[in-house]
């Protein structure tokens, strides 16, 4: 079956190679998307493993529309009993970039109409719409005239893995955690560590990789569970193998942060993981003379390397005047120098310009997007 995967700016190319090594077929990256094909073992994996992915889309109808009337008359064309029994709830998810169609909550409205007549019109009944937690969740796409129409096959949104227990200000997404952490190249053998850790997304989904823990381990709600020919068989022998190949890895994940409630949070999300035990945390400051460097081996920080992987989201007011940002990216990059020699350091910044302020000479920028911030990952090899 053709499939659809949905992610972050800058992530396709991570996805697809998450969905390769799974076993997707015909893999092709597009805009925030991947499309692929795969049997129904794979759209189950899909779901549970792919750390990179938003949600799994699956197409079952194309067509052209030239007005809304033209919209309606072909959307109650398809057959929507074979995906939805009567008894089932609904919710529509509609994304118009049109010069015909240019109201997405309208689009959305004409959808469930066009479904619920059908049904009442050949049974005498039609099924509910419910926003929240519906049976099945249907996906509209409109670009022009031409519509697309998808089942969504996981629901709710595969950043939420059920571990996050509360949030600092603005928390790092956990789609877009784990994508950095795979763009680094990171090989799940070495140290891994957030200097300004917040609540401990990186360190989570870093530890959630190490182990060859799938992300939804912890969650019991898809779309495709809900579906008509939904395999509950097949299911439980994926879950039965996946918990088969969870390690115990051996690798340090340790963090840090100057703000005691931060790291409250970061220990009850990391708890929540099941990696109380396996990650370290230590309240300490990233600029203070002495370093936090891992290899000082003060505190409950006792790594067996000199060296690791070092990333860190810095807080980022876009009330700070200019001249304070500027210097706060240049003491980021007196202690990476100062304090991180053997280590390779990413920086994931919103502030473009005063990242330059850094001062070490950054041997990647990787393009990405922090919702609708424009975003760089910098990579500092520190000797």
């Amino acid at each position: 079956m053709k499939l659809v995967a949905k992610t972050f700016a800058g992530l396709e190319e991570v996805l697809a190679d998450e969905l390769r090594t799974l076993g997707a077929e015909d893999v092709t990256a597009t805009k925030r998307g991947v499309l692929f094909e795969g049997d129904k073992r794979l759209l189950y994996r899909a779901n549970l493993e792919c750390r990179t992915a938003l949600r799994i889309l699956m197409p079952i109808h194309t067509f052209r529309a030239a007005n809304e009337a033209d919209f309606y008359k072909k959307m109650r064309e398809i057959d929507w009993w074979r995906f939805i029994d009567v008894r089932q709830t609904i919710a529509v998810d509609a994304i118009a970039k049109s010069e015909i169609f240019k109201h997405s909550h309208y689009i959305g409205l004409k959808t469930k109409d066009a479904i619920v007549d059908q049904f009442r019109d050949k049974m005498n009944q039609r099924p509910t719409v419910q926003v929240h937690q519906p049976d099945v969740r249907i996906n509209i796409h409109i670009h022009q005239s031409e519509v697309s129409v998808s089942l969504d096959a996981s629901d709710d949104s595969l950043h939420r893995r059920n571990y996050r227990q509360a949030a600092a200000d603005a928390p790092l997404n956990e789609v877009l955690a784990a994508g950095m952490i795979k763009l680094s190249g990171w090989d799940m053998q070495s140290d891994f560590t957030d200097a300004m850790c917040g609540s401990g997304t990186l360190l989570t989904e870093a530890a959630l990789m190490a182990s060859n823990t799938p992300p939804q381990y912890r969650r019991a709600n898809f779309g495709f569970k809900r579906w008509m020919d939904f395999d509950s068989a097949l299911f439980d022998d994926i879950i039965k193998n996946q918990n088969a190949q969870i390690v115990d890895f051996t690798c340090d994940i340790f963090g840090s942060d100057l703000n005691s409630r931060a790291l409250k949070l970061a220990e009850e999300n990391i708890r929540a993981a099941g990696f109380s035990k396996k990650i370290k945390l230590e309240r300490a400051d990233f600029f203070h003379k002495n370093g936090n460097s891992p290899r000082m081996k003060q505190g409950l920080w006792q790594p067996t390397t000199e060296g690791g992987t070092l990333m860190i989201n810095p807080p980022y007011d876009e009330r700070l005047p200019l001249q304070d940002a500027f210097h706060f990216y240049k003491t980021i990059g007196d202690s990476l120098k100062h304090n991180w020699t053997g280590w390779t350091a990413w920086v994931f910044s919103g502030n473009l310009d005063a990242s330059k302020h850094i001062g070490l000479k950054a041997r990647r920028r990787i393009h990405l997007f922090n919702g609708s911030l424009e975003c760089r990952l910098l990579k500092f090899e520190l000797y």
